[in-house]
């Protein structure tokens, strides 16, 4: 089933004045993780700090936790946790894994949360979405050289097409003559702009959601390398966690999830060699969550250090 990937926005403000989005799953990834006073923690996409907040609010360690962001902007607002703390780190989450496990460095409890939060999204010169008019970006560092309109600028109608059914989940034919669509409307520099054309050349039909939505999710996995980041990140999970150290990961859409499901199981199915213990073979949904009913798509999935 498609969906937007998104976290729902929040009326409150964060103290540099961004906007703040509810945490998704919040009770859910406490009750499952069990963080415990003195425990270290590492959260690989923190975000605005939702999760962040509620788990060091927990542990009460914050000396040796550590928050990592891409998003300059998100960075900005845990500058109270800095104070208290915490170590910031602005890159993307493999990386700074990469870097962790270089310095030898160990966590009880790790989370990462794999949505666009919601401060993304309404922030219209960010391009994530095509509810408001700005230039097709997209990117979640400002530091990565490729946007959107590179992309739809530049790829062919054959790699378009590609780039939609597999990251969009859209149905060949329409990813054909969308891409068509877009090479011929070519250039095309604004979110309203490619989501108009592709309105016009697709219609609407029977779909719940706007026609233009699995390509935007197509541009925003490609610009941000998505799914590749997820699976080079899995495999240092377990080199992470101390032991009895619990990993949790929020996905979104199935084409994540799917990723994060094989990965367990084969943890699951190793016998001597596993890693980890995952102590449930099937996700938590987004269901559970009575708080928040924009999470619907969210499946939670966690596992233990051996």
């Amino acid at each position: 089933m498609m969906s937007i990937k998104e976290h729902p926005p929040q009326s409150e403000e964060s103290q540099t004045g961004e906007p703040m989005h509810v945490p998704v799953l919040l009770e859910i990834t406490l009750s499952k993780l069990q963080p415990v006073e003195g425990e270290s923690y590492l959260d690989l996409t923190a975000g605005y700090g939702g999760h962040a907040r509620a788990f060091l609010n927990r542990t009460d360690n914050y000396l040796d936790s550590v928050l990592v962001d891409r998003d300059e902007n998100a960075i900005k607002t845990l500058g109270d946790l800095a104070e208290k703390g915490v170590t910031l780190i602005h890159k993307d989450f493999v990386s700074a894994a990469q870097d962790l496990v270089k310095q030898g460095r160990k966590f009880d409890v790790i989370l990462a949360d794999l949505g666009v939060s919601s401060p993304q999204l309404d922030r219209a010169e960010r391009g994530f979405s095509f509810r408001f008019d700005g230039p097709l970006d997209m990117r979640m560092d400002n530091r990565t050289e490729i946007t959107a309109a590179d992309i739809v600028n530049s790829y062919s109608v054959d790699d378009l097409t590609q780039l939609i059914i597999r990251y969009g989940e859209e149905n060949p034919g329409r990813a054909r003559r969308i891409a068509q669509a877009i090479v011929k409307a070519r250039p095309i520099q604004g979110t309203t702009e490619l989501a108009d054309l592709i309105k016009q050349t697709v219609g609407r039909g029977s779909m719940k959601h706007h026609p233009a939505t699995r390509t935007f999710q197509a541009l925003r996995i490609e610009v941000n390398r998505e799914l590749k980041l997820i699976e080079e990140l899995l495999p240092l999970l377990p080199r992470l966690l101390n032991k009895g150290g619990r990993v949790g990961i929020i996905s979104f859409h199935s084409l994540e999830d799917r990723l994060i499901k094989r990965y367990f199981s084969e943890q699951a199915t190793a016998g001597y060699e596993a890693e980890l213990i995952v102590p449930e073979k099937k996700p938590v949904s987004g269901t559970e969550d009575v708080h928040n009913p924009r999470s619907r798509s969210a499946k939670f999935r966690y596992a233990v250090k051996k």
